[in-house]
């Protein structure tokens, strides 16, 4: 284990014990970045190892999907991955940080999150956290998968016009304030098991997050519109399949797999 100027966070984190195989074997922090998940991809294509974590307190240029800026304040919690999975478990990274971050707001933060589809992390249908996967493959061979994952802990959405009807923050849903360490602690400790419990790699054996990621989805079973790139679709969500894609029912009765994309409830229908 090591980190980079080990700051308060990092060396509360370790000292609370972090027993990890893979994740958080290596602990990087910045005080600022321009991207975490742009840090993170460097240190990837240079050889990092498995597990390391990046860290900043700030970023100047954080994204999150579809390249939109993620609003980034201090005292939240900002941090990538770098994952080296076999092609097959490519597909559920993005739902382990998904769930990961769940299980880690409900132990810490004592919070009952839900997921808006595929992996806004909600309380009381406002944002508090977002995931992001990303990934270079050769063929058929993963070269590395970078996951990025922010909590609006200490958020003031009020100070953002873009985000204050759509966002919160743990701090402000729980009425205290929700320790930063321990629950970047049990989101590493989450994000380790359910790495190393995926199938793959040769292995039959393993366990798929996606029963119990998809028991938090709130999308399903509602009517929506999604958006993706510049095509619009609506429906009802029925499910999602084996690797989380959503599953929608159109008004026609055709059946959709929706890889991507925004959801918004409602049809959209006048």
């Amino acid at each position: 284990m090591s980190s980079r100027a080990a700051p308060d966070l990092v060396s509360r984190t370790v000292r609370g014990g972090l027993y990890t195989h893979v994740v958080g074997r290596r602990i990087l922090y910045h005080p600022i970045l321009a991207s975490t998940m742009d840090e993170a991809r460097r240190l990837a294509e240079e050889g990092a190892d498995e597990g390391t974590v990046v860290i900043a307190e700030r970023q100047s240029a954080g994204r999150g999907r579809h390249g939109r800026s993620w609003v980034s304040q201090p005292g939240n919690l900002l941090f990538s991955v770098v994952f080296r999975p076999a092609l097959e478990q490519l597909p559920f990274i993005d739902i382990i940080g998904g769930l990961a971050s769940a299980r880690a707001v409900r132990k810490i933060a004592l919070l009952e999150p839900r997921i808006k589809w595929p992996n806004d992390l909600m309380l009381a249908d406002r944002k508090a956290a977002g995931i992001l996967a990303e990934s270079t493959i050769e063929g058929d061979t993963v070269c590395y998968a970078v996951l990025g994952i922010g909590v609006n802990m200490a958020l003031n959405p009020e100070e953002s016009e873009e985000i204050s009807s759509v966002a919160t923050s743990l701090n402000a849903a729980a009425d205290r304030d929700v320790p930063r360490d321990a629950l970047l602690r049990q989101l590493l400790i989450e994000l380790d098991e359910l790495y190393r419990g995926l199938p793959g790699r040769g292995r039959s054996l393993g366990n798929s997050p996606v029963p119990e990621w998809a028991r938090l989805v709130d999308t399903i079973g509602q009517s929506v519109t999604v958006t993706w790139r510049a095509e619009t679709i609506s429906g009802l969500a029925e499910g999602v399949d084996e690797t989380g894609n959503l599953l929608l029912r159109t008004d026609d009765g055709q059946l959709v797999t929706l890889t991507a994309g925004d959801v918004s409830l409602g049809t959209g229908a006048s």
